[in-house]
């Protein structure tokens, strides 16, 4: 067997973030202020976010913008990650196609979330910030920013997706163990929690739930800063260091991807995966494929709508134009907890508009066979999100098979499944389900967006 880890050393860490709101054909749409209507600019959000991030968020001027060497250093600790050749995958499918994986599960939060936790928790600090908060669907996101809140000396408070905190116990453990504080949502601890308990006792959450008591809890506590963990733009643009060390990786292998594929919540490791290359598409004409791998449950880009809506289910954000099923949309309680949310990244979803990105949505059993076959063949378990992505990336490489072309297909392994066990446990006793939203549902679940736009 050749071997198939494609590495780089650590000096070969990116010193800057791609920026892709600097070459997109068409802008995205401007954020808007609710009450206004008004375009919104980096200073509105200060009273929420750090001020770089804010500054990042609008900087559709600046291809590049350097990475802190205080970030580098934390960086080192895992960076560069492998890009691996998974020969083994490839002979059990049987396909002429050459599979790689970016291997972001090696990180001391075990997922891609690190990357952008390890820049907003500098930022705050940098700024004399005392207090960050946020909130975690799988809980990837939680563990990310608890360790890099623990790394700048930061207090950090998480709200958890009640589904997830209830499914995944060690998620929550791994939150703790790094030194924050962890709290099911919707919880009695916010005004926006206590509304949706009242409504409903046993309600289970979602991400735009927990968005909106982190962002509750930011407003009104002293020197405490909101964090997310997708779907902004400054977030998309930390994670391009994914994108941009697999392209080095790549032509150490000697090829170039024709498909990418990653798994599909708010667009963080995708956007993070994909622009780096994306980029090559719109500046020079090149072909590459960009699937996005969303759950059948929560499928906002294959069969939501693209306008305003709130990014949380309170109303407490901005407007954001972007692919959505509505901020009141409740999702089914699938095990990739992730890819729970109703929304898209604005960047991602003016790409999509514009026939950039493309998307499937997948059967939460069908991801789950293709985490155990990915387990069994190359010797990683994945955590369910990542399942999404190397499902897609399955059904490509048969594709392949079946018309005897040779592609190159690259993805994102954004995450271990080392304490989502319990769910493989359902998976194998045949308790996991599968969950497809009607068209009423979905017309039903975007008109609080609708309502927005008339």
């Amino acid at each position: 067997m050749k071997q198939k880890k494609f590495m780089l050393p650590e000096s070969e860490i990116p010193t800057e973030w791609f920026n892709m709101q600097a070459i997109m054909p068409n802008k995205p749409l401007p954020i808007l202020n609710p009450a206004t209507r008004q375009p919104m600019k980096a200073e509105d959000l200060y009273p929420i976010f750090c001020e770089e991030c804010a500054k990042q968020e609008f900087n559709q001027k600046d291809e590049w913008i350097p990475i802190p060497e205080a970030v580098r250093e934390q960086y080192s600790a895992y960076r560069c990650t492998p890009l691996v050749r998974a020969y083994e995958l490839e002979k059990a499918l049987d396909t002429p196609a050459h599979i790689y994986f970016k291997n972001e599960s090696v990180s001391p939060a075990g997922s891609h979330k690190l990357n952008s936790a390890l820049a907003q928790a500098y930022y705050a600090k940098q700024q004399g910030v005392t207090n960050i908060t946020t909130e975690t669907g799988a809980g990837q996101w939680g563990g990310a920013l608890s360790y890099a809140a623990s790394k700048f000396g930061l207090e950090c408070a998480v709200y958890m997706v009640r589904a997830s905190f209830n499914q995944k116990p060690y998620r929550r453990s791994i939150v703790q163990t790094f030194g924050a504080a962890i709290t099911p949502s919707p919880s009695m601890s916010t005004r926006a929690g206590k509304d949706l308990l009242t409504i409903n006792p046993n309600d289970q959450g979602s991400l735009g739930c927990a968005i909106s008591e982190a962002i509750e809890l930011a407003l009104t506590t002293p020197n405490c800063k909101y964090t997310l963990g997708s779907v902004l733009n400054h977030v998309a643009m930390h994670q391009t260091v994914i994108g941009l060390e697999a392209e080095k990786q790549m032509a150490l292998a000697g090829e170039y991807p024709d498909i990418i594929v990653s798994c599909f919540g708010g667009g963080s490791n995708f956007c993070g995966t994909a622009f780096p290359f994306l980029r090559h598409n719109i500046q020079e004409g090149r072909k590459t494929r960009f699937i996005a791998a969303e759950p059948a449950s929560c499928p906002k880009l294959t069969k939501g709508k693209f306008e305003y809506d709130f990014a949380d289910e309170a109303g407490l954000t901005p407007l954001l134009p972007m692919y959505t099923l509505g901020h009141k949309f409740k999702p089914s309680a699938i095990h990739a907890g992730g890819l729970r949310y109703h929304g898209a990244g604005i960047i991602l979803s003016q790409l999509m508009k514009d026939g950039y990105i493309e998307a499937v949505d997948l059967e939460q059993t069908e991801t789950f066979k293709a985490g155990v076959l990915f387990a069994r063949t190359e010797g990683i378990i994945p955590a369910p999100e990542s399942c999404h992505a190397i499902a897609a990336s399955i059904q490509e490489a048969l594709k392949c098979k079946e018309s005897g072309e040779q592609k190159n297909i690259l993805f994102c392994l954004t995450g271990h499944g080392f304490v989502d066990m319990g769910s493989y446990d359902r998976f194998f006793t045949g308790e996991l389900t599968n969950s497809t939203l009607t068209n009423e549902q979905i017309a039903s679940s975007i008109a609080s967006a609708d309502a927005l736009n008339k």
